[in-house]
């Protein structure tokens, strides 16, 4: 689809807002919150979709809420108004999650960003929206305990549950649903709602906190979060392993985690992605496929975890092992991990970036990959393979000329293919990224007319204005 198209498309999906409506929004927020409601296009623009091909649409004004109070205010005024409201962290969605189709109010939480409760004892603690997990962990440091969810980028623990995200060490900890115990919600006429307590687990009633996690922005606006707190491993182990082909990366992979190695994080570079990660991060790997592993545990658990993974290696071709135990070696390869999207945009100056992921049954994986390249290689098209491959899980950062209108059209059709690959394996078509708007048009064909007649149902009950982040995930006629 041609970036004029999808911006067509997403447009159609729901009325404009009347602009009188939103201008008298605008001069009653300002009367309140003076200098923390922002009008400027530069800002505007930078709370639109600043990262992938989906065109930034700004909304009409910015405003930096304190307090689950202020928000309720603004949710009341804007739904008396009718006028959209689009939460924001910082903004590392790709998928146009933040985006404004429909113009009114981005509510940018950079100044709710405070950890308020740690509760040791019972390995959890109460946050709000803006804190970033690198923010988090420093203040636990002193505790003894980390939050694990890792996914890159220096996300808001907000973003991460409303985007339902993942990470390097899903493999090992989980993802935002499997670490968030509740969440203070503002609904869309304004009313607060816990939706859990803070026990382990529970049978009563709906689970209303997985409801919302994964929503993006669409049903309820996060306000508070209580999350999961783990000990940090008495030892930790990194190290770098070479393989013959992607193929036998992705079996080891398989095979560690089919043999029960409690293994933390496991991630795939192909070839060209080393290449990337070489001139953007100053390392000097072989250029070929690799994986990034991470053992925590107890020494003698590390030890043995090595050990087993080193003998599946072995026995497909991969190695050696250049192993990291120095923390400053192991912050040192992972930050080129996490760079990925960035070294993997230094391959072609100039070019734009379209940064998408599948997921698939790990049993699939080998082959979901392997015929993911040969389509890229059929294609002619330039596109570095990374991922979190310890759950299926991986990443294309498709770097992509827009002003050549055939590597467009090349780029599209492999987008398609990808899509269709992951669904054919019984796979999703996003295992993290989220759907926001650049998805949507793959979920009837992932779950099917009836699921996704549910999920609208569901939006349409909690939000019946369609105002909490219109255009994404489902299309409302």
């Amino acid at each position: 689809m041609a970036v004029a198209e999808f911006a067509a498309s997403t447009t159609s999906q729901d009325r404009r807002r009347d602009p009188a409506a939103v201008e008298k929004v605008i001069t009653q927020l300002a009367a309140v919150f003076g200098n923390r409601l922002v009008t400027s296009l530069a800002v505007r623009e930078q709370h639109g979709n600043t990262l992938t091909w989906v065109p930034n649409q700004p909304p009409d004004a910015v405003v930096f809420p304190h307090s689950t109070e202020e928000v309720q205010r603004i949710v009341r005024l804007c739904a008396a108004h009718d006028v959209p409201i689009i939460p924001f962290g910082v903004g590392t969605s790709l998928e146009g999650h933040v985006n404004a189709p429909f113009g009114g109010i981005t509510l940018d939480f950079r100044d709710m960003n405070k950890l308020l409760t740690v509760h040791a004892e019972d390995l959890d603690c109460v946050v709000q929206p803006g804190i970033t997990r690198k923010a988090l962990n420093e203040q636990l440091r002193d505790t003894g305990l980390f939050f694990p969810i890792d996914p890159g980028a220096d996300a808001t623990l907000g973003g991460m549950a409303a985007t339902r995200c993942s990470g390097t060490n899903a493999v090992r900890y989980g993802t935002m649903k499997d670490v968030v115990l509740t969440m203070k919600t503002v609904l869309a006429n304004g009313e607060v709602i816990d939706t859990a307590r803070r026990a382990k687990k529970s049978a009563a009633g709906y689970d209303l906190t997985r409801l919302m996690i994964g929503s993006e922005g669409t049903l309820g606006i996060i306000t508070e979060l209580t999350l999961k707190l783990f000990g940090i491993p008495e030892a930790v182990a990194s190290g770098v392993c070479p393989f013959p082909s992607v193929d036998a990366a992705c079996k080891a992979t398989i095979l560690t985690i089919q043999s029960g190695i409690p293994v933390a994080r496991i991630e795939l570079l192909d070839a060209l992605q080393i290449k990337a990660s070489n001139n953007y991060s100053k390392l000097t790997l072989p250029e070929v496929p690799t994986l990034f592993v991470e053992f925590h545990g107890s020494d003698a658990g590390v030890a043995e975890q090595s050990e087993r993974f080193g003998e599946i290696v072995a026995d497909l071709g991969g190695g050696p092992f250049d192993w990291a135990t120095k923390p400053e070696d192991r912050s040192r390869l992972w930050q080129a991990r996490h760079d990925g999207y960035w070294a993997g945009r230094s391959l072609r100056p100039g070019a734009s970036a379209f940064a998408t992921d599948v997921c698939v049954p790990i049993s699939r994986l080998a082959e979901c990959v392997t015929a993911t390249q040969a389509a890229i290689a059929e294609l002619k098209l330039v596109a570095p393979i990374l991922g979190h491959v310890g759950d299926g899980n991986f990443h294309l950062s498709l770097l992509v000329d827009m002003t050549d209108a055939d590597e467009v059209r090349r780029a599209g059709i492999l987008m398609e293919r990808l899509v269709e690959l992951a669904l054919s394996m019984d796979g999703t078509c996003t295992g993290e990224h989220g759907v926001g708007q650049g998805k949507m048009k793959y979920l009837k064909a992932e779950h099917g007319a009836a699921a996704l007649a549910a999920m609208a149902a569901i939006k349409r009950a909690l939000d019946p204005q369609n105002i909490f982040n219109p255009g994404k995930i489902v299309p409302l006629s």
